[in-house]
């Protein structure tokens, strides 16, 4: 039977992400368009969102904060072209993203003494053959895997390489420990539901170190370039940003940040995410026709919670024939508007990934399984008519 209720917010795409509940454009009436970013009320509003975050990931003192153009794509790129080739470079390879960065590293960056760990879809490297002496480059969450990193004991503390962490779907959905992160980029756009184009950077004072004493053998373009006659460019890292932000964005941001704060900070914000996911455990638990791509409990993500179809009767079906039904699915669900954007990437296995991040209700997604049954059921009904 099809369901009678209906989520409040059907949008549970990984990126851009649901905005926070009760969110209107009437609390972006404060926003500064038409102002300089350079004025000194534009770079004051810049620096509170970076003053915002320090307090509520609880970012160490001497860490630098800055805000970086092209998302988190634009932070870690900045971080690798700026910062790799002093030392070797693991690269570990857990979703789509990482390996784009692995890509980089090896065939743009051409450095030729990195290692590279891979994973398949939903599984983890093995960490314990990581050696952190040499500079580590790896996402924390992988948000087209359904995976994470189960912690960061893997990382020694005396280390003497760099760790480079995409984290974005990260922060702020798990407990961050920055004793064993030296670079760490993340966007607006994931957990706190912000709007897209604008990055994070945080830098260690061994990443600062590092950037101050290494200069690399390429050129680099002025959205790069984090050093000014041989220093860390301050400014930066104070709300002096390399280009234009919008500050109707950065508005956003702060909308989103100070909600977090209301929630209880970045403990209630994880407790949500681990509520979400375990609604769709509670789910999965009961349901014969669908699993986690993530086996192991302990890296898998909730942010970017993926699923995978076990019934024998999809399982058997062509590649091709995959992921046309999973389309089919996402149309009906869409046609109700129950739910937007919830196919698995591109490059994963064909299957299902819904946004479990803090902006996101566990009553809506409790709902939301409700409707995946019924859209399974009637998708596989239909296909089997037409085989018939």
């Amino acid at each position: 039977m099809k369901p009678q209720q209906k989520p409040v917010n059907p949008n549970f795409s990984s990126g851009p992400c649901a905005k926070r509940p009760d969110w209107s454009l009437d609390n972006l009436k404060g926003a500064l368009l038409g102002r300089s970013h350079r004025s000194g009320i534009g770079k004051a509003r810049l620096k509170e969102v970076i003053e915002l975050q320090r307090s509520l990931l609880g970012i160490p003192d001497d860490y630098l904060i800055g805000i970086v153009p092209a998302s988190d794509t634009g932070a870690i790129e900045m971080a690798l072209w700026s910062m790799l080739g002093a030392r070797g470079v693991n690269a570990l390879v857990t979703d789509s993203f990482s390996g784009d960065w692995a890509k980089d590293i090896k065939d743009h960056l051409k450095l030729t003494d990195v290692e590279t760990f891979t994973a398949d879809y939903g599984d983890m490297v093995d960490l314990s053959a990581v050696d952190t002496d040499r500079d580590t480059v790896f996402v924390y969450n992988g948000t087209t895997a359904g995976t994470r990193l189960p912690n960061l004991d893997w990382v020694k503390a005396d280390r003497q390489g760099l760790t480079f962490c995409d984290a974005t779907s990260a922060v702020f959905a798990y407990d961050m420990d920055w004793s064993k992160l030296d670079v760490t980029t993340w966007s607006w756009q994931k957990v706190l539901g912000g709007e897209a184009a604008h990055g994070m950077l945080v830098l260690s004072p061994r990443a600062v170190e590092r950037l101050e004493s290494y200069v690399p053998d390429r050129p680099l373009p002025k959205i790069f370039r984090m050093t000014k006659g041989g220093k860390v460019n301050a400014g930066l890292f104070v709300g002096e940003t390399l280009n234009t932000p919008s500050m109707l964005a950065v508005e956003d941001c702060l909308d989103a940040l100070r909600w977090v704060d209301s929630l209880g900070g970045v403990k209630a914000s994880i407790q949500r995410c681990d509520d979400n996911l375990a609604a769709i455990a509670r789910w999965v638990d009961k349901t014969d026709w669908v699993a986690f791509l993530a086996v192991d409990e302990a890296v898998r993500s909730s942010t970017s919670i993926t699923l995978k179809i076990t019934d024998p009767w999809f399982t058997a079906l062509a590649d091709d024939d995959q992921m046309p039904f999973i389309q089919a699915m996402i149309k009906l669900l869409e046609q109700e508007g129950v739910a937007y954007d919830i196919k698995s990437y591109r490059s994963a296995p064909a299957g299902l990934r819904i946004w479990g991040g803090t902006t996101i209700e566990s009553s809506d997604l409790a709902i939301l399984t409700e409707w995946l049954d019924w859209a399974y059921a009637a998708a596989k009904a239909e296909a089997s008519e037409k085989a018939a």
